[in-house]
């Protein structure tokens, strides 16, 4: 009798700390900005980059600002401080990512996803650090999945020719050729990246090959393979292979990287790069997206 009373109380507990362990997870909605900043670094509540901090962009919405100037590596430990804060431990993120911020999320996946990180109490003091919620270690990051608009993963031609001031440190990561071999593009850790491609591109159209939003080309913003970029459009394009949606490799056989799928492709022409701090342009999509699917 006393021993079953043992373990009926021993299931209770078991279950109770099942239940507190739940009540305490929680999850977040991570946005990672792209090449120009604007948002003061470790104030996850400044949302300049994107627009007013009011709108909705997904459950418990953290802005993770950068200066979008400096060399993806030399920012990249604000990243790691924010997905150490809220992807650890029980809590799990979504994360949405524009333009440079595509390069930001793959570097960190690619070159410290399978790290050691210390599980952190969610609550970061002024500097965007938070504290050790009990000194044990997790490999990686607790992400659910990547919502990239107007990604620069594969870099852009304007970074190329010139087009952007040739001494922002940036501006060299995001040259083709170097943006594609700044890491493995392939290895995201197994999270899925969502690719949201727009095609409003008038200004710098004849520098930027096939489709594109005035600032990445389709190989860009679709996440398309290899070491170099190359030219792809919308399927009313007679003269361009098409983007395909989906996972699929894209028309004339070029492959998507590894986990990347295009969700959207802006076949009406309809979107631009730009968020115009007001959650503008492709930006737009992933905020909807991240609305509705960011719980």
């Amino acid at each position: 009798m006393r021993q079953a009373t043992r373990w009926g109380l021993a299931l209770a507990g078991g279950i109770l700390i099942t239940l507190a362990t739940a009540a305490v997870a929680t999850n977040y909605s991570l946005w990672i900005n792209g090449r120009t900043g604007g948002g003061i670094a470790g104030n996850y509540a400044d949302f300049t980059y994107w627009g007013p901090a009011t709108v909705e962009a997904g459950v418990n919405k953290k802005s993770v600002n950068w200066d979008g100037y400096n060399h993806i590596s030399d920012q990249n430990y604000l990243v790691r401080n924010a997905l150490d804060c809220y992807c650890t431990g029980p809590n799990w993120c979504y994360v949405a990512a524009h333009s440079a911020g595509d390069l930001m999320i793959g570097y960190t996946l690619s070159m410290y996803g399978g790290t050691a990180r210390y599980k952190k109490t969610a609550v970061a003091g002024s500097n965007g650090e938070c504290g050790n919620s009990d000194g044990t270690t997790q490999t990686g990051w607790n992400i659910k999945w990547v919502d990239v608009a107007a990604g620069a993963g594969g870099g852009s031609e304007l970074a190329d020719a010139g087009d952007w001031a040739v001494s922002e440190p940036l501006v060299s990561d995001l040259k083709t050729s170097t943006a594609r071999a700044l890491y493995d593009h392939n290895n995201t850790r197994s999270a899925m990246f969502y690719m949201y491609a727009g095609s409003k591109g008038t200004l710098y159209s004849f520098v930027l090959p096939g489709q594109d939003d005035e600032v990445v080309a389709y190989h860009s913003s679709g996440g398309v393979s290899g070491s170099s970029g190359g030219s792809w459009c919308n399927p009313s394009d007679w003269f361009c292979n098409d983007l395909t949606l989906g996972t699929a490799a894209n028309e004339g056989g070029r492959a998507k990287w590894s986990n990347h799928s295009v969700v959207f492709r802006d076949d009406a022409e309809a979107f631009n790069h730009y968020t115009d701090k007001n959650w503008q342009g492709v930006v737009s999509k992933v905020r909807a997206d991240m609305v509705a699917n960011a719980h």
